[in-house]
């Protein structure tokens, strides 16, 4: 019996001395592990950009896209500088948003917004179409009948005019926007629309588009439209028709 005890503390302390080592192996194993990862997305030929797809565009080629991105084929995808890669796309003019992903194991994917014409603005005698920001989009020689024509003063691009009526071109109803001949938006606080009946609407500021529209659909329907007729919708509460 002591016999038997004694070998089972000898076999329990050979057990207990070992388990450093397996620590070690463990340890070992990790570092191993890691250091493979690294290779394979650093240092290894498999993970690296080899394609650049890009998707989203109409106006603006592929071609500027990924001239735009400006990263080398080879590079390891880990590495490419995602934001700064969107924010060198969303320098192109017609480019509005961008965003970059990572297609692994070796595609960088490029998806862009591009800039949509929202207005029409009488230049010579022709139309350049631009956005809500007012950055030109095309031109045209005939009057767009898709885009509402707007007047305002001074530069068009980053003119607060143009994001004024912009909103609320945004904002109203299609069976308004179809009876637009014009938006007045020289001063954008007291912008006018023109309709095509000849009548006018005085709106105000860009403020409260829904409420300014369904009023103006009330008034239209009590008082039909006409020529010379005005709305007056710039405080809604306190609607008026002359």
């Amino acid at each position: 019996m002591g016999a038997d005890q004694g070998g089972k503390k000898a076999a329990t302390a050979q057990r207990e001395g070992s388990d450093p080592w397996k620590a070690v192996f463990v340890v070992l194993l990790v570092v191993s592990l890691v250091c493979a990862v690294a290779w394979l997305l650093l240092g290894s030929r498999l993970l690296v950009v080899r394609d650049v797809a890009v998707t989203g565009t109409d106006r603006v080629s592929s071609e500027e896209v990924e001239e735009a991105v400006s990263v080398a084929t080879g590079t390891p995808l880990i590495r490419v500088d995602l934001e700064g890669g969107r924010e060198r796309v969303e320098r192109i003019d017609l480019v509005e948003t961008a965003s970059l992903t990572r297609g692994w194991p070796a595609t960088l994917k490029v998806e862009v917004v591009e800039r949509q014409p929202l207005l029409a603005i009488a230049v010579g005698e022709e139309y350049r179409l631009v956005d809500g920001d007012g950055v030109r989009i095309e031109d045209a020689s005939e009057r767009p009948g898709s885009h509402p024509l707007v007047r305002v003063s001074g530069e068009i691009e980053g003119n607060e005019a143009i994001r004024a009526a912009a909103r609320i071109v945004d904002r109203a109803p299609g069976s308004l926007l179809a009876r637009v001949q014009l938006i007045d938006a020289k001063d954008p606080g007291e912008i006018r629309i023109e309709l095509e009946d000849g009548s006018l609407v005085e709106w105000g500021d860009a403020e409260r588009t829904e409420d300014k529209s369904e009023v103006l659909r009330v008034l239209m329907r009590e008082h039909p439209a006409q020529e010379g007729r005005v709305y007056d919708v710039g405080t809604p509460e306190l609607a008026i028709v002359r």
